[in-house]
């Protein structure tokens, strides 16, 4: 299979309600869509899922697109892709630059689906036909965060996320359990806490959440070792997870006893794949994670979701619980906590290309010079 074109679709959407964490908020959300077009005539699409400025990895979209641009697309032209597996080796000279990797990684696996007329979720392995549904609940007063819960509550959503920061922790948690004492809770901290707060930390402990999040540093997993340690509640790896070595030193060490895997961060399908087969045979609990994505990487996340391994539900919303109108049809819909897995070919979703234009406002199409 080779490569004819590649088509960058620089987009902007606007959040329904403004996200915050502890690292910030976002308000407009920027990405990149890409569509790849092989000799044949068939289309994949992938998304860059960084954000516009580096608060949660050191990508931004104009890194990513610095990375397609001049390295990656140049790159992928190349050679011929006998298995969406084969990109790995392509990229392997390029060092990091997971978000950008992943765009062409995920269009490549949609295209070679549906070359192979099977959906995506059949081609990597899935075996469900349907996945429970979770949502993340941004920072904000305590009463909004109730009624934000209780609405998702009558909406189905299996799982609820709250975000966490120093002086926005204890109570929060407290008065949600007071009020929900048996929904399935975790807490996200996007890395806000150091090994000096651990006994502030163990104080959760009684409110029986599933995790805390990513509560220390972003590139660490020696000081995760010591906080599971010591706490009760299970920890579960982010930002610290890039790769499949990543994923297997945090698991030797004892830093976690779960992992959320999101397919930008860790470089695609593929390398997400990969971190899957091996928590799956050291029994350590996965779930998918978001990134207030487009339906396009909406759907591989759904994908994704169906393995076997995926025992936690993950961040995987409906459509409309951040955008009034999606780029996918139909768009992901919840239905009594559960979203359906496409069957279709490829990610089993269209592409509204009349609101695509709409949001658009750069367009780079790339075409492969070592076609004849």
């Amino acid at each position: 299979m080779k490569i004819k074109s590649v088509t960058l679709h620089f987009i902007a959407m606007d959040l329904l309600t403004p996200f915050v964490t502890s690292y910030g908020t976002v308000k407009k959300r920027e990405m990149i869509l890409m569509e790849a077009e092989n000799t044949d005539g068939v289309v994949g699409w992938g998304e860059v899922v960084a954000f516009s400025t580096p608060w949660y990895t050191e990508e931004t979209i104009q890194t990513c697109f610095h990375m397609l641009n001049q390295f990656l697309i140049p790159a992928l032209f190349k050679q011929a892709i006998e298995h969406p597996g084969d990109i790995r080796a392509i990229f392997a000279p390029i060092k990091r630059n997971h978000m950008a990797k992943a765009a062409i990684d995920c269009a490549v696996w949609d295209m070679f689906s549906k070359k192979e007329g099977k959906s995506l979720a059949t081609l990597i392995g899935g075996t469900r036909e349907r996945i429970e549904a979770g949502v993340v609940i941004g920072i904000d007063q305590i009463p909004n965060m109730l009624a934000h819960i209780e609405r998702h509550l009558k909406e189905g959503y299996k799982r609820f996320k709250v975000k966490i920061k120093p002086g926005y922790d204890y109570e929060l948690i407290r008065q949600i359990r007071k009020e929900y004492p048996s929904i399935p809770l975790m807490a996200d901290a996007n890395s806000a806490y150091t090994l000096k707060d651990i006994e502030h930390l163990k104080c959760l402990d009684e409110f029986r959440l599933m995790m805390i999040e990513q509560p220390l540093g972003s590139d660490d997993i020696v000081d995760h070792a010591t906080l599971q340690r010591e706490c009760d509640t299970p920890i579960c790896l982010d930002e610290s997870i890039v790769s499949y070595d990543d994923a297997r030193k945090a698991i030797e060490l004892g830093s976690c006893q779960i992992i959320n895997i999101k397919i930008g961060r860790v470089g695609g399908l593929t390398e997400a794949k990969r971190i899957h087969d091996l928590c799956l045979d050291q029994e350590v609990d996965l779930w998918v994670g978001g990134m207030l994505e487009s339906g396009v990487s909406r759907a591989h996340n759904i994908a994704l979701a169906s393995l076997p391994g995926f025992t936690i539900p993950g961040d995987i919303s409906a459509s409309a619980r951040y955008w009034e109108r999606d780029v996918i049809i139909p768009e992901v819909m919840v239905e009594d906590g559960y979203i359906h897995v496409p069957s279709g070919c490829g990610i089993g979703f269209d592409i509204d290309r009349d609101f695509l234009r709409d949001i658009t406002y750069e367009t780079r199409t790339y075409v492969n010079p070592h076609l004849g």
